[in-house]
C-alpha cells in the first residue's frame, strides 16, 4: 500500500464554531492519538483527505508543521446528507508495528449451475497486519459452490503477514437455494386449463 503524503496544521481552536470555520475553509478537523502520547488536534486539507480515504485503510504520512507522523484512519464522520467529511480520528502507527483493521471481502467466480443466491454474511473481516502492509481487501472464490455450501473465515486466503482476528468459524459467505415463487392465480388457472 502506498503512503499518501498530506500536510497538516496544529489546531488551537475548538468547539462547533471553530469546526464550522475550518470546514468553510475546505479543511477537516482531525485528532491523532496512540502510543500513549497526548492527543494532537490538527486540520487537514479537505480534498486531499477525501482522495486519500478513497482507499480502504489508507496509510497517511502527515507533515505536521515539519514533524512527520505516520497514521491510519480509525473513524471518519461524514455529513449525513451531503456526505462531506466532518471529522477524522487518526491512529499514530510506526513502521513494523502490527495494527488491527477491517478489510473488505470480495468474491470471484460463478456458483454451480442453478438458481442459487449468494449471501455475504460478513462484508469485512478483522485482521492484524503490519501498518505499512495493510491489505485493501481479501478475495474469496465462490466457483462451483452450490446451495447449502458456505465459506468460514478460516477458509478465506489472507496475504502473507496478515493474521485473522475474526472468529475463524464465523460464516463469511453462504449459498442459499432460490425460493420458488408461488404461481399467481391466473397462471395456476392457465396451467389447469392447459392440462384439461
Amino acid at each position: 500500500m502506498a503512503e499518501v503524503k498530506i500536510s497538516a496544521e496544529v489546531r488551537s481552536e475548538f468547539g462547533k464554531g471553530a469546526a464550522r470555520r475550518t470546514r468553510r475553509a475546505n479543511k477537516v478537523p482531525a485528532v491523532i492519538y496512540g502510543h500513549g502520547a497526548d492527543t494532537v488536534h490538527v486540520t487537514l486539507p479537505g480534498h486531499e483527505l477525501m482522495m486519500a480515504l478513497k482507499t480502504a485503510n489508507a496509510l497517511i504520512s502527515l507533515d505536521i508543521e515539519g514533524r512527520k507522523e505516520l497514521v491510519i484512519p480509525k473513524a471518519v464522520q461524514r455529513n449525513a446528507i451531503k456526505g462531506h467529511i466532518e471529522h477524522v480520528d487518526l491512529l499514530a502507527v510506526k513502521r513494523g508495528e502490527k495494527v488491527t483493521v477491517e478489510v473488505a471481502v470480495h468474491t470471484e467466480g460463478e456458483l454451480a449451475p442453478g438458481a442459487n443466491l449468494l449471501e455475504n454474511v460478513l462484508n469485512t473481516l478483522t485482521v492484524e497486519a503490519e501498518a505499512t502492509h495493510i491489505p485493501e481487501s481479501v478475495t474469496v472464490s465462490v466457483a462451483g459452490l452450490d446451495a447449502g455450501d458456505s465459506i468460514v473465515a478460516k477458509d478465506v486466503p489472507l496475504p502473507s503477514g496478515t493474521t485473522l482476528v475474526t472468529d475463524e468459524d464465523a460464516v463469511v459467505i453462504q449459498v442459499l437455494a432460490a425460493q420458488a415463487e408461488e404461481p399467481s392465480a391466473e397462471e395456476a388457472e392457465a396451467a389447469e386449463g392447459a392440462e384439461a
